[in-house]
C-alpha cells in the first residue's frame, strides 16, 4: 500500500504502488463480496415481516457502493483524515441500520470491523468497533422481549467480539507495519545495487583506461621513442657511415613494425608479438639484443634454472617489465657500460632482474614515472612483488618476483 503520511519519504511511494495494493485487495474484496452474500441471504431467510427483510438488505446493500466509491481507496492508499472519519461514520451507521431491523444483520462485523481497522488509526478504529459490537446490545436491550432475548445474555458475546476485534486489528496493524517496513529495506536494497552496479562500470572503465594507457607507454610510446633515436642516429652518421645509417634505419623499420603489430593486438587484447610461437626468454633476448642495437652497451641475458610454462597472463607482465626497464636504461641510465638481464627459475617462482652500472638516483618517490608505476601496478595483478633499487654511482636494479601461485589469480585479471 502506498504512504503518503507525513515523514515517510518517497520511497514507500515507489514500493507500495496502485497495482501491489490492487492485489492485495483483490483479495479483501472477495472476502468482503462473500461476507456480504452471507448476511444478505441470512437476513432474506430470517423471520419476520417484510420490512424486517427490505430494509436491513436495502441498507446492508448500501456498504456495497460506499465501500467502493470512498473506502477501498482510503484502505489503498493507506491515509488518515476527514474522509477516512466520514467513511466509517457512515459505515457504522448503515451497519446499525441494518442490526435495528434485523439482529441477524450482526454478522456483518466480519467486514465491517476489518474495514474500521484498515481506514482508521487504532484508537479510532478501536472506539468504533467498540459502538458497532454494543449495537446488537442496544437492539436487544429495547426489543429483546419480543426476541426472546436477554442483554446479559448478548453482553458477553459482544464483549467477547470486542476483545477479538482489538486483537485483529492489532495484528493487522502490525501485518501492514511489517509490510512497509520490509519494503522500505527492498527499495534499500534495490537502491544499493544500482549504486553497486553504477560504480563497478565506472571502476570497470576506469580499469580499461589504466590498461589501454599503460599497453600505449609500453608498445606505442617505446617503440616511437626507439624508432626517434634511431633515427637521429642514422641522420648523423648518413654521410660519415652511411652503411651503419642504413643499418638503424633498417632497424627503425622493424621497430616501427613491431609497435604496429603490438597496438593491433593489444587493441583486441591478443598475445604479444614477442610471445607468439616463443618462450619468455627468448622474448627477453631479443629484447636484449634490441637494446645493443640501439645503443651498442654490452646487455649480458641469461637464464637460470629450468624454464618453466607459464600463463599467458604472467609472460605478458614479465614482458612489459623487460620492456620499461630497457626503455629506462635508454633514457636515463646516463654513462652504463653494461646492462643484465637475468631470468630465475626456481621452485617459487620466477624472478626477474634488469641491472645497470649508470650513475643511478637517490629513491624518493620524485623519479618514478608513469611507466614505473604502471609496471608495480602489472606486477600487483599478478600477485608479484615489484622493486626498483638504486643509489649515486652504483646503477640501477628493477627486481620482480613471482610465486608459482599467482597465475590463477592473474590469468583471469591478465
Amino acid at each position: 500500500m502506498r504512504n503518503h503520511s507525513p515523514g515517510d519519504g518517497s520511497q514507500t511511494g515507489a514500493y507500495y504502488g496502485p497495482e501491489s495494493g490492487t492485489r492485495w485487495f483483490g483479495l479483501w474484496d472477495g472476502f468482503f463480496a462473500v461476507s456480504y452474500l452471507v448476511t444478505a441471504v441470512l437476513l432474506f431467510l430470517s423471520g419476520g415481516s417484510q420490512v424486517n427483510h427490505s430494509i436491513p438488505i436495502a441498507a446492508l446493500t448500501l456498504i456495497v457502493p460506499w465501500y467502493a466509491a470512498v473506502g477501498r481507496t482510503l484502505m489503498i492508499e493507506d491515509t488518515y483524515g476527514p474522509r477516512n472519519l466520514v467513511f466509517a461514520a457512515g459505515l457504522v451507521a448503515l451497519f446499525c441500520l441494518t442490526t435495528a431491523f434485523n439482529l441477524v444483520g450482526a454478522f456483518a462485523l466480519f467486514a465491517v470491523i476489518p474495514m474500521l481497522i484498515m481506514s482508521l488509526p487504532m484508537a479510532s478504529a478501536v472506539v468504533l468497533a467498540t459502538a458497532a459490537n454494543l449495537c446488537p446490545v442496544l437492539v436487544v436491550a429495547f426489543t429483546g422481549e419480543d426476541l426472546g432475548l436477554s442483554v446479559l445474555g448478548v453482553l458477553p458475546i459482544s464483549l467477547l467480539s470486542i476483545a477479538l476485534s482489538v486483537l485483529l486489528g492489532m495484528w493487522i496493524k502490525r501485518v501492514v507495519r511489517q509490510s512497509k517496513e520490509r519494503g522500505l529495506l527492498i527499495e534499500e536494497l534495490r537502491h544499493s545495487r544500482e549504486r553497486v552496479a553504477r560504480l563497478s562500470h565506472e571502476a570497470g572503465i576506469s580499469a580499461e583506461r589504466e590498461r589501454l594507457a599503460r599497453e600505449i607507454h609500453d608498445t606505442l610510446a617505446q617503440g616511437l621513442t626507439s624508432i626517434i633515436s634511431l633515427v637521429q642516429a642514422a641522420e648523423s652518421e648518413v654521410r660519415e657511415a652511411p652503411d651503419q645509417a642504413v643499418n638503424h634505419l633498417s632497424l627503425a623499420g622493424r621497430v616501427a613494425k613491431e609497435s604496429l603489430a603490438e597496438a593491433r593486438d593489444f587493441v583486441a587484447a591478443l598475445t604479444p608479438p614477442a610471445l607468439r610461437g616463443g618462450s619468455l626468454s627468448q622474448a627477453v633476448r631479443r629484447q636484449a639484443e634490441g637494446l645493443i642495437a640501439e645503443t651498442g652497451l654490452e646487455v649480458r641475458c641469461s637464464v637460470m634454472g629450468d624454464e618453466k610454462s607459464l600463463p599467458m597472463a604472467v609472460s605478458v607482465v614479465l614482458l612489459r617489465t623487460v620492456q620499461e626497464a630497457i626503455a629506462n636504461v635508454r633514457k636515463h641510465a646516463k654513462r652504463a657500460r653494461t646492462v643484465d638481464v637475468i631470468v630465475v627459475f626456481d621452485e617459487g617462482g620466477v624472478r626477474l632482474l634488469v641491472r645497470d652500472d649508470g650513475e643511478g638516483f637517490t629513491p624518493d618517490g620524485t623519479q618514478e614515472g608513469y611507466g614505473l608505476r604502471g609496471m608495480q601496478a602489472r606486477v600487483a595483478e599478478i600477485d608479484g612483488v615489484a622493486s626498483v633499487t638504486s643509489s649515486p654511482g652504483r646503477g640501477t636494479t628493477v627486481e620482480v618476483s613471482v610465486p608459482m601461485t599467482a597465475p590463477v589469480g592473474g590469468e583471469s585479471r591478465g
